[in-house]
C-alpha cells in the first residue's frame, strides 16, 4: 500500500486507540423477541452511517421504520470514485450512485419505490472534516430523489467535529469540537433521541435518564459474520425489562451501527452505552441491536480504491469484503439482515402466543388513483398481517406496513394487473384477487430548452425558490432541459413536477 493510502487508511475516522478486545467465550447465541418485524430500523455514525444507508436502500423491505444517518454520506458512493471522494469535506458524484439505484431496483436492491414511504433521518456537524456536511449534502440530494420529502428530517448542530452527538456527558467523552476516540460528545444535542423520535414518531415516552431497568446481553456474532469479512466475535444488545424472551409485550428493534475506531476492540462499552440509544429504548420497549466488527489488517481489493486494509475496524461501504458490498446478499450486509431476521422470530403479536398460519389474502384491493407514471393502490387490512407484498403482472415490486401502496415509474397509457399478499411471523398468505389499472395519456409539451440552471433563471423559467433547490442538487452551472407544459416549466419530458 502507498503511503499517501495508508495515511488516508489511518486517518479514515481518526487516531488509532485500543482497549480491552471483547471475546465470545462465554457468549450465549443470538436471541429471539417478540418484536415486530415491521418495526425495525437502523442508525449508524460514520462508516456505520454509510452502512446504514446502504441497508436502509437495499433492504428497504426489511428495515420498514426508515435509516438514520450520522456523517455518513450517499448510498454507492465509493463504488465509480476513489473512497476519499466520499470524505474530507469533497463532493461526491452521485450521477452514477442514483443510476444504479434506477438500475438495481427489484432486482440487486428492494425496489426503490419503498424508500418513499420511509423515514429517514440525516445529521451532521459544521466543522466535521473527516466526512463533513459537503458528503452530507450530497446524500441529502440522493434522498430528495428517491425519498418523500415529508419524511426526511436533516439536522445540523453548529460547531460539531465528526462524532456523535449526545446531550449529557458520558465517562469519556469529548468536547462537541473534538474529532477524538470515543468520537462521541457532548453537543447539548440528543442525536439517539433525535433519530428515533424521527423514525418512530413524536409520540415516545420520555426516555429514562436514571437507572436504567433492561440489560446489555452479548451473543455469538461469529455465527452471523466471520473476522474474515471484518466481523467481530461478539455482538451485544440492549434488552428492556417488557421485552425479555418470552415476555407479551410487542416490541420495536433498532440496529445502531458504530463507526471506524468505535468497535468494542477499540474504545469497549463506550458506544452502547454513551450514546444515549438505551435511555430511550428502556421506556419504549425498543431492543437496540450493537453488532461488532474487527479490525483487519490484510489488504483486499476494493471498488476503485485500489487495495486497501481495514485497521480501523470499519463497515465495508469501499467494497473490501465483496462486489456487491450494497447490495442483497453482500456479506456484511446479509449477515445484519440475518440478526435481525432472528430477533425478530419470536414475535407473536400482542397476546404472547404467535398467529396460528400465515394472513388470509387481502380483501377489497382497488385502484385508487392514477397519474401518467403511477398506479396507487388500497386494500382491507389482513388479520394478524404484519406487512404486504405488492406484485405487478406476477413479480415483486415492493411492500408495505399500510393497506396503500403508489407503483410509480410506469408508462403513460398503459394498463397493469396487481394482487397483494399478506405476511406475519408464520409466513406469507396467498395472493389477493387482481385488479387493473391504466395509467393517464402522458401530457404533451409545447416547447424544450437547454441551459444552465442560472441562465434557466435569468430568462423567468424557474423562480428563486426553483433556482436555489436545482442549483444545490445539480450546481448552478449545470445543463438542464425544461419543458413548457401549459404555463409551467419542468424538466420532466412527461410533464411530471420539478424534480
Amino acid at each position: 500500500m502507498n503511503a499517501r493510502v495508508r495515511r488516508h487508511a489511518l486517518l479514515a475516522t481518526g487516531l488509532l486507540t485500543l482497549a480491552t478486545v471483547a471475546t465470545n467465550a462465554q457468549a450465549a447465541p443470538l436471541q429471539a423477541y417478540n418484536v415486530d418485524p415491521a418495526s425495525v430500523s437502523v442508525s449508524g455514525l460514520s462508516s456505520g452511517g454509510f452502512m446504514a444507508a446502504q441497508l436502509g436502500v437495499a433492504y428497504s423491505s426489511i428495515f420498514q421504520a426508515g435509516f438514520g444517518v450520522f456523517a455518513g454520506g450517499p448510498f454507492d458512493c465509493a463504488r465509480n470514485q476513489n473512497y476519499t471522494a466520499c470524505m474530507y469535506n469533497a463532493t461526491p458524484s452521485i450521477t452514477t450512485p442514483n443510476a444504479n439505484i434506477n438500475a438495481w431496483s427489484g432486482n440487486q436492491i428492494d425496489n426503490k419505490s419503498n424508500l418513499t414511504n420511509r423515514k429517514i433521518y440525516l445529521w451532521g456537524g459544521t466543522s466535521d472534516s473527516t466526512v463533513g456536511p459537503n458528503v452530507m449534502n450530497k446524500l441529502k440530494a440522493q434522498m430528495d430523489v428517491f425519498g418523500s420529502a415529508a419524511n426526511i428530517k436533516y439536522d445540523t448542530t453548529s460547531g460539531a467535529a465528526h462524532t456523535f452527538p449526545t446531550d449529557f456527558a458520558g465517562t469519556g467523552n469529548n468536547a462537541c469540537s473534538s474529532a477524538a476516540s470515543p468520537y462521541i460528545s457532548n453537543c447539548s444535542f440528543d442525536g439517539a433521541g433525535a433519530v428515533l423520535k424521527h423514525l418512530y414518531g413524536a409520540g415516545l415516552n420520555a426516555r429514562n435518564t436514571g437507572t436504567l431497568g433492561g440489560s446489555v446481553v452479548s451473543f455469538d456474532q461469529s455465527t452471523y459474520l466471520s473476522a474474515a469479512n471484518g466481523g467481530g466475535a461478539t455482538g451485544y444488545a440492549y434488552v428492556p425489562a417488557n421485552c425479555a424472551s418470552g415476555g407479551a409485550t410487542v416490541c420495536k428493534l433498532h440496529v445502531a451501527l458504530h463507526g471506524c475506531q468505535q468497535s468494542y476492540s477499540k474504545i469497549g462499552d463506550k458506544y452502547i452505552q454513551n450514546t444515549g440509544y438505551n435511555k430511550w429504548a428502556d421506556t419504549n420497549n425498543i431492543v437496540i441491536l450493537y453488532p461488532q466488527t474487527t479490525v483487519d489488517n490484510t489488504s483486499h481489493s476494493t471498488w476503485s480504491s485500489g487495495s486497501v486494509a481495514n485497521p480501523n475496524a470499519c463497515w465495508d461501504w469501499i467494497g473490501w469484503y465483496g462486489a456487491n458490498a450494497d447490495q442483497k446478499g453482500g456479506t456484511q450486509m446479509a449477515a445484519l439482515v440475518a440478526m435481525v431476521n432472528k430477533v425478530t422470530s419470536g414475535y407473536s403479536g400482542g397476546g404472547g402466543t404467535p398467529p396460528a398460519t400465515v394472513p388470509a389474502a387481502p380483501a377489497g384491493l382497488s385502484v385508487s388513483a392514477t397519474t401518467a407514471s403511477s398506479v396507487s393502490l388500497s386494500w382491507s387490512a389482513a388479520s394478524t398481517a404484519t406487512s404486504y407484498k405488492i406484485y405487478r403482472g406476477g413479480a415483486n415490486v415492493g411492500t408495505s406496513t399500510g393497506t396503500s401502496y403508489t407503483d410509480s415509474g410506469l408508462t403513460a397509457s398503459t394498463s397493469y394487473s396487481y394482487t397483494v399478499s399478506a405476511l406475519n411471523a408464520v409466513g406469507e398468505g396467498v395472493q389477493s384477487s387482481a385488479v387493473s389499472g391504466a395509467t393517464q395519456a402522458a401530457v404533451s409539451y409545447s416547447q424544450s430548452v437547454t441551459a444552465t440552471v442560472t441562465n434557466h433563471y435569468v430568462a423567468g423559467r424557474l423562480t428563486v425558490t426553483q433556482y436555489n433547490q436545482m442549483g444545490a442538487k445539480y450546481g448552478y452551472n449545470a445543463s438542464m432541459t425544461l419543458y413548457l407544459c401549459g404555463s409551467t416549466w419542468t424538466n420532466s419530458a412527461t410533464c411530471g413536477p420539478l424534480s
